[in-house]
């Protein structure tokens, strides 16, 4: 993940990736560093934006580099050709609507008119590629009963006890059909919030904020740590392993927006320390001459870099109806 947050937030962050993977690919008879570069890439895509997509959906990557990776000349392995395969197959699917990513669709009904069988692709266990739009998400108003108020999910109170403080933990719940069903849309709402999160760890930049956008992810991410709380709770205690499995998916999904949201405010708290200190060391150097007609009196540096403006009206933010849904897990009582 760490990786797809360089590339996400440097202007060549795309194009120095693609060198790297393409030095990897490229003619490399190590079958294992192969098959480690494709994993690498597949997660880029995955988590990466639309300048990584335009890299690697063009037909001079897929039939210069992919292709040749599984000719009859290299004799790759299977697992290797199945896994090339199988990420061509994926994109052309994921792709085959955005004009400036047909690349890979061409490729891939190329290679089926020449009779190439590809792997048979279990859609439901495909991770999603696409980041959301920014915008207002539509919200299913049979969902609306599981969707909580704006403010943030309070903490639960001190007093009582959590399933990790317990030395014996109770029994299994065993869920009813209608309870599975209500767990799955609440854990829809915790997949929608994932995912604007995501996206707009990948939007924003470090410092250039929108102060409206930077609260709505921040109570994004307090949220989503609550939520958690939750999906922690009910994977020890859930019986039904379909719903276990769920569970554990959107706990390491939570896992991994939390480091890169972690990264982000990092890399923020870094800017604002290195700008403050350029305000000061300007505000120093202003103060060495303050006789008439100094530079420090006539032009003083400070002007030099505004602050950002926060002055941005109600609709400075896009995703300000996000709120809307933010919600906690009640589909199982564990009591």
């Amino acid at each position: 993940m760490e990786i797809c947050d360089i590339i996400n937030e440097t202007d060549e962050g795309p194009k120095d990736a693609m060198r790297a993977l393409k030095k990897r690919l490229s003619g490399n008879k190590n079958f294992r560093e192969v098959m480690l570069a494709l994993i690498v890439l597949e997660t880029c895509v995955k988590n990466c934006g639309h300048r990584f997509h335009v890299q690697v959906a063009n037909r001079d990557f897929i039939d210069g580099v992919l292709v040749r990776v599984i000719s009859p000349k290299s004799n790759p392995p299977t697992i290797v050709q199945d896994k090339v395969l199988s990420l061509i197959q994926s994109w052309a699917d994921a792709f085959r609507s955005c004009p400036d990513l047909t690349g890979v669709v061409h490729i891939y009904e190329e290679m089926k008119r020449k009779g190439i069988e590809f792997p048979m692709a279990d859609l439901d266990a495909l991770s999603p590629i696409h980041t959301p739009q920014r915008g207002t998400p539509e919200v299913d108003p049979a969902m609306s009963k599981y969707l909580a108020p704006a403010s943030p999910v309070p903490k639960p109170a001190s007093s009582a006890p959590s399933v990790t403080q317990q030395p014996n933990v109770p029994g299994p719940i065993t869920a009813t059909s209608e309870q599975i069903v209500q767990l799955r849309s609440e854990l829809e709402v915790v997949r929608g919030n994932t995912k604007v999160m995501s996206e707009m760890l990948t939007e924003m930049v470090p410092g250039q904020e929108n102060a409206s956008d930077l609260e709505l992810l921040q109570e994004l991410n307090r949220t989503c740590r609550a939520m958690q709380q939750r999906v922690v709770e009910l994977i020890s205690r859930v019986s039904n392993e379909e719903v276990t499995e769920e569970l554990l998916h959107v706990n390491d999904d939570l896992n991994n927006i939390f480091l890169r949201y972690d990264r982000y405010e990092r890399y923020r708290a870094g800017r604002a320390a290195q700008n403050n200190g350029m305000l000061s060391e300007a505000t120093d150097d202003n103060l060495i001459d303050l006789g008439p007609g100094s530079p420090a009196v006539v032009t003083p540096r400070i002007t030099s870099s505004p602050p950002p403006s926060s002055t941005a009206g109600p609709t400075a933010s896009p995703l300000g109806s996000v709120r809307e849904r933010n919600g906690t897990l009640s589909g199982l009582s564990l009591t």
